[in-house]
């Protein structure tokens, strides 16, 4: 045994400080996908877009492309950067290859 002169915690007494750190995981900024209003794209089209990139119903494609049509933008979802940023780009191009001039953005929700 040690006679305790180095307070008891020196080599060969065993003695462990175990420390957990808690790791905060901060969540994933979330984006807004939304489409602006033309006056050349099909509301067809829109809803179409909406069932194919959003998964909407139909009911729900053609309440938010009507809302397109009346206030110039509607939001198709809600979404972590890359997901949005994916949406976007498939949505853009679809319309493209598709003729039309229709406009796909995102924004920090």
């Amino acid at each position: 045994m040690q006679n305790g002169q180095d307070g008891g915690n020196g080599p060969g007494r065993g003695t462990a400080v175990i420390t957990r750190t808690k790791t905060k995981t901060k969540k994933p900024s979330l984006y807004r996908v939304l489409i602006l209003n033309d006056d050349y794209t099909p509301m067809e089209f829109v809803i179409h877009i909406l069932e194919r990139f959003f998964q909407k119903d139909r009911e729900a494609a053609t309440r938010i492309m009507l809302h397109v049509h009346n206030h110039g933008v509607g939001e198709c979802g809600v979404y972590t950067f890359e997901v949005a940023e994916t949406k976007v780009s498939q949505v853009m191009d679809f319309a493209r290859q598709n003729q039309h001039p229709l406009q796909c953005v995102m924004e920090k929700k």
